[in-house]
Formats: structure tokens, sequence, C-alpha cells
């Protein structure tokens, strides 16, 4: 059996290699939830008490920045799509370097789980390059969260038995496409589309277009697992018309699958006067 492996791939117990600076400089990447702050993990509540400094974004509920040291060093580096003069991913890596090499202890911390369209991979590698240990705790991304929250499974043994989770605004500052939606309506069941909001009807249009029914249900749950949670049901067909319920806005989990037909169940089983099961 392997020895047991630590910070940055060392042996546990190992001492860890010296930032290029100051040693005892760290990055964690933590996971904050899907939104409400009680589901941060214990190891991420635990990792923001020995903080040096946090980095965090705008889906991060503020109760989250109580568990940090009064101390602790407080940037706030929120993006939001269509506004002007937003902070860039190279300020963000900037401040990992600049703070790790100081020999401080980096959150990172990210709304969801950083490691799913939360550009942790390339923080990791910016830690890497500059000599600084990181770690990753996970966190519930948003849309295990959403369909938790909106009582609606991602897969079903009668209705989906596989899922894609991607994104709706792809990297066109890099040239990217984005997703090949005709190639993905075919692919699986459940389709679950993050930052695609503001794309919504194209996405639609795209994936009926493709095959997928226009009468088939679409769950997109706003603001989900907090106090002001909105859930809305509408067929694929109709989005694609451009006709999105009033009230839909980001942040947003669209849950695209035959799965969105079980939170009409399950908000019949509420009326019926019987307490939907747990799970």
């Amino acid at each position: 059996m392997g020895a047991a492996r630590g910070l940055a791939g060392q042996p546990a117990g190992a001492a860890e290699p010296p930032a290029n600076g100051r040693a005892g400089g760290r990055l964690t990447l933590v996971g904050a939830g899907p939104g409400d702050p009680d589901l941060i993990t214990v190891a991420g509540r635990d990792a923001l008490r020995a903080a040096d400094v946090v980095i965090y974004d705008r889906l991060v509920h503020p109760e989250l920045l109580r568990h940090a040291p009064a101390s602790a060093v407080r940037v706030y580096l929120g993006k939001r799509p269509g506004e002007p003069h937003q902070p860039t991913q190279d300020r963000i890596h900037d401040l990992i370097v600049e703070h790790g090499r100081a020999g401080r202890h980096v959150i990172r911390l990210k709304g969801g789980d950083p490691m799913l369209f939360g550009r942790g991979g390339e923080e990791l590698e910016v830690a890497a390059r500059a000599g600084i240990p990181a770690r990753v705790i996970p966190g519930v991304t948003a849309a295990l969260g959403a369909a938790a929250a909106a009582r609606l499974p991602l897969t079903h043994r009668e209705l989906a038995s596989s899922v894609a989770f991607v994104t709706g605004c792809g990297a066109a500052h890099r040239g990217d496409p984005g997703v090949d939606w005709a190639a993905l309506a075919r692919a699986v069941d459940t389709i679950v589309i993050y930052m695609g909001v503001e794309h919504l009807t194209g996405i639609a249009a795209a994936l009926v277009a493709a095959g997928r029914p226009a009468g088939q249900p679409v769950a997109l749950v706003c603001r989900a697992t907090l106090a002001d949670e909105a859930v809305f049901v509408a067929a694929l067909g109709d989005l694609a018309a451009g006709l999105t319920p009033a009230g839909v806005e980001a942040p947003a989990a669209i849950i695209v699958g035959e799965v969105a037909r079980c939170r009409e169940a399950s908000r019949q089983v509420a009326a019926a006067g019987v307490p939907a099961a747990a799970g």
C-alpha cells in the first residue's frame, strides 16, 4: 500500500514545500455550497476558521464570512454578467500568489463546488507554478442543491439513467463555440445548465431543433436553497419561442428532462395533505 498523501501530493507528515517567499503560505479552495450557508461542509467551515485571507465571489452567502477570524483579510471579487469593470481572473490569480508567497493561508471561497464551472483548476495551476501548496474542499454544487430544494431527482429508474452538467455561456473570450447542443440533446436524459438564463431561448431552440420534444418539461430553479427560492416549470418549446416565465432570473439552474415532471407530482402529493417522502 502506498504512503498517505498530504497537501500538493506530499507524503503525510512531510514538511510542506516553502512558497517563493515566507514558508507556510498555502491555498485552500473551498466550496461554499448552493446558497444556504448551513450547507457548507464541516471541513469548509473549519478551513475558514483558519484563514488569513478570504477571496470570495458574489454567490457566497455573507453569513459564511463570519466563520473567518476577525483579523482575516476579506476580498470580494464577485463577477456579475453584463456589469462593466469586473475583476478579472488574472487579478484573482495575482492575489493568490501575492498572499501565498507572503506566508498567508488563502481561502478561495466559491459558490457551489470549486471544481465544477468554478475555475478551480486554473487556480490550482497558478498555485503550483508559484510553489504554493494547495488543497480542495468540495462543496454541494448548484445543480444538486437546486434539484434537492425543488424535489427533483436528476436520475430516476423509470425516467432518466444519465445526466450532464453544462455551461450555458461557453468561453466566448477564447473563441470557444460552446456546447454542441445537437449532440447533447441525443446523448443524455437529463441536462442541467449552469449560467444559461441569458441564452435560454437560443439553448431551448437548439435542443428542440436537435429532436428534443417540444413538450418536454424544464424546471428553472432560481436562488436555490435560499429563503426567496423560486421554481418554475415550462415546456421546452415555449422557452424556445421566448415564453420564459415572469420572474426567472439568474442565478438559476435549468433542468431539462422528464424528471422535471416529478416536481408537479410532489406538489400534488403535498396538496392532498400527504407529506412528501424525504430524499
